[in-house]
C-alpha cells in the first residue's frame, strides 16, 4: 500500500510579501466596526497567505477621520455632526510612566485636539500584542479631510466585502 503524498503548508516570507494600498472614507462610520475591518487588513487576515509571525498586511489610508462616530443617542454639537452621548461619556487614558503621570481625557476633548487619535487607538487595541503590532500600525495612514498625500502609491478602494454595512443610519432623528 503506497504512502499518501505529504501536503506542505504555505508560510509567507518577509521578502515575498507585496503590500497593497487601500483607501476608505471614514465619514459617518462607526469607530469600532471600522477599526475591526482596518485591523484585519493591517494584519493580512483578508489574504489566503496569512502567516501569524510575518507582517503580511496591507497599507490603509483613512480619509475624513474627524467625521467618525460612536453609536448612541445623537446630541447637538457645534463642530461634530455625529456627536453622541457615548462620545460625551467615553474616556481615553494615557500614562507617561512617571509618578502622577496618568491623564484621563473625555472623547470630546480628544476629538477637539487630535481627531485621528480616536480611530488610531481603536485599531491599535485590536492588533496583536507583539512586536509586529508596531509595524502593522505604521501602515495605517489617517488623514483629516477628504484629500490624502499618498496618490503616488495608487491606492485601491477598500475591499467591498470588508466595508462595514451602512444599511442603517445611526443618527436619524
Amino acid at each position: 500500500m503506497p504512502l499518501p503524498a505529504l501536503q506542505k503548508s504555505y508560510l509567507a516570507k518577509k521578502e515575498t510579501v507585496q503590500p497593497e494600498w487601500y483607501v476608505i472614507d471614514g465619514d459617518a462610520q462607526i469607530v469600532g466596526r471600522l477599526a475591526t475591518r482596518i485591523a484585519e487588513v493591517l494584519m493580512g487576515k483578508h489574504k489566503p497567505g496569512y502567516t501569524p509571525h510575518v507582517d503580511t498586511g496591507d497599507f490603509v489610508i483613512v480619509t475624513n477621520v474627524e467625521r467618525v462616530c460612536f453609536t448612541g443617542k445623537a446630541l447637538k454639537h457645534p463642530k461634530h455632526p455625529y456627536f453622541t452621548k457615548k462620545m460625551e461619556q467615553k474616556e481615553y487614558q494615557r500614562y507617561s510612566g512617571y509618578a502622577a503621570g496618568q491623564k484621563i481625557l473625555p472623547a470630546a476633548v480628544v476629538y477637539e485636539r487630535f481627531p485621528e487619535r480616536i480611530l488610531k487607538e481603536a485599531v491599535r487595541r485590536m492588533l496583536p500584542k507583539n512586536k509586529l503590532a508596531k509595524h502593522m500600525l505604521d501602515k495605517l495612514k489617517l488623514v483629516v479631510g477628504p484629500e490624502h498625500p499618498h496618490q503616488a502609491q495608487q491606492p485601491k478602494p477598500f475591499p467591498a466585502h470588508l466595508i462595514p454595512k451602512k444599511d442603517r443610519k445611526p443618527y436619524a432623528e
